[in-house]
């Protein structure tokens, strides 16, 4: 019961209902539950809501390990077919509108979805810079933000992102030009 409250929340917001339009009404006729099957389960919305970010969100890439260069490509390609699936983008949508009204979404957002791959991007880089294919007076932090910013502000800009096979590739080459140490053979 409880998976089928979750789908049935992710299939309103994929269908684009915004968060603030969902009402336990509907989404108990949604999931063909009564609505006090949710209640005893979540007190509130933010509380189903926090649980549906948890439910839709998927593992770390499996990442190859061989150069720092690859594993970006890996990290930026399951990012950006997770905003090609349509709930999942209707979920980031929802999570970035809910920021100001609600600090729990945002909070668990973050610590479930942006926490895990921020870590995991900074971990790459570190073991670029310790393996020489990093300068190393680079400021760590804004280059994941370089890295992750493109595919966001695509993501962000209308309901049919424009993210092409191939745009992993092109970002990661394009931000490590710039952040490459001059006496690489790759630069």
């Amino acid at each position: 019961m409880e998976q089928a409250i979750l789908e049935g929340v992710l299939n309103l917001l994929e269908d684009g209902v915004p968060l603030g339009d969902l009402s336990v009404e509907r989404i108990a006729r949604t999931a063909g539950v009564g609505k006090a099957a949710i209640y005893r389960r979540w007190s509130d919305k933010e509380d189903l809501f926090v649980d549906v970010i948890r439910a839709a969100e998927s593992a770390e890439p499996e990442l190859p390990g061989t150069s720092m260069r690859d594993d970006l490509v890996v990290l930026l390609e399951s990012l950006r077919q997770r905003s090609l699936v349509g709930r999942l983008s209707a979920i980031l949508r929802n999570a970035h509108a809910q920021t100001r009204s609600s600090p729990k979404i945002w909070a668990a957002y973050h610590a479930g979805v942006i926490t895990p791959r921020r870590d995991l991007g900074l971990a790459i880089l570190r073991r670029g810079r310790a393996n020489g294919e990093l300068r190393t007076d680079v400021d760590l932090e804004l280059a994941v933000e370089m890295f992750v910013a493109p595919l966001l502000i695509r993501s962000f800009v209308g309901p049919d992102p424009d993210l092409p096979d191939g745009l992993a590739e092109q970002i990661v080459d394009a931000v490590l030009h710039g952040l490459r140490p001059v006496n690489s053979p790759s630069a």
